[in-house]
């Protein structure tokens, strides 16, 4: 079944402190090839008929994401594209 997804970043002129602290620990585990680290929220909605983009970037927009400090996008995903997933 397709789901609309949702991904929420901070905007890059924010400060990311979770994502420094990442960033920092990186070369403890031998990484010295990163730059730096965004971290970010991925949200996962099915409805119960067709993908509504529309409806889901209207739930982003007034619950899953604060517009003062974040940026959303919104797509839809195939089961092919959950199946290439990692976790």
């Amino acid at each position: 079944m397709p789901r609309v997804v949702v991904d929420v970043m901070l905007k890059p002129e924010i400060l990311d402190p979770q994502g420094q602290a990442v960033a920092n620990a990186l070369p403890r585990l031998g990484v010295s090839d990163v730059a730096s680290v965004r971290i970010g929220r991925r949200i996962e909605i099915e409805f119960t008929g067709e993908p509504d983009l529309d409806r889901a970037r209207e739930i982003a927009d007034k619950l899953l994401a604060n517009p003062v400090i974040e940026d959303f996008t919104v797509h839809v995903v195939t089961a092919d594209e959950n199946a290439g997933a990692h976790s």
